[in-house]
């Protein structure tokens, strides 16, 4: 394995970093633990001592640099110029499809980094690195909402993404087909009730208010 490049002094964050994805590595071997990381760190090159004070929050830490790593690599897959060609539904789809991509080779230690974070003392956790994943996502697709559609779109990706994490884990199948398919549904199935909330809205608005109406029997002119 190739050793990543560090700075001669390099800061805690560059050395989660550049770890992560080495850790994420050993994970098949050692799960998410201290020895994960001590051979990460023997494998790049890093002081243990370093990595130590990098991944001091055990476990969750590593993960959380690891979902970061993927975040860098989805933006690389997916740069601004290749996104904004696409459509809104095509601009979501290939950003989920790049995590799931980076995410490819280490699948095993993707799925015990599910089960770690579905543990009740980390769901609080969980559902922030599945808000940051969204939030990542929506940013990369050119949201700008702020509003109460900002909430709401980054919620529902949130779920559509954990749920094709669940499938992805298990898929056997040629180029994790199954889960692009899993994944074509859920974002169809968002797109018509965006769809028809626009519709109700639009109606809503052209609605005869009930308020007014009855103002104007209790105040008529005279």
């Amino acid at each position: 394995m190739a050793q990543n490049v560090l700075p001669t002094d390099p800061t805690l964050d560059e050395v989660r970093a550049a770890l992560a994805p080495i850790i994420a590595r050993n994970v098949a071997f050692d799960g998410w633990s201290k020895a994960a990381e001590e051979m990460a760190a023997s494998q790049a090159g890093v002081d243990p001592v370093i990595a130590a004070l990098a991944f001091d929050g055990g476990a969750m830490a590593m993960i959380d640099a690891w979902f970061a790593h993927i975040d860098t690599e989805m933006i690389a897959a997916c740069p601004s110029e290749t996104l904004d060609a696409m459509k809104i539904r095509q601009k979501i789809t290939s950003l989920v499809e790049a995590r799931l991509a980076a995410m490819e080779a280490d699948r095993e230690s993707l799925r015990r980094a599910l089960s770690i974070l579905a543990m009740p003392q980390n769901m609080a956790r969980a559902a922030q690195l599945g808000w940051r994943a969204a939030d990542h996502m929506w940013r990369a697709a050119g949201d700008t909402s702020v509003d109460y559609n900002y909430y709401t779109k980054r919620s529902i990706l949130a779920g559509i993404y954990a749920a094709s994490l669940l499938v992805f884990v298990n898929d056997k199948s040629d180029n994790h087909a199954e889960t692009s398919a899993f994944l074509a549904r859920r974002i169809e199935g968002i797109m018509r009730f965006e769809k028809a909330k626009a519709r109700f809205t639009r109606n809503a608005e052209r609605r005869p208010s009930l308020a007014r109406f009855v103002g104007r029997l209790r105040y008529h002119a005279r």
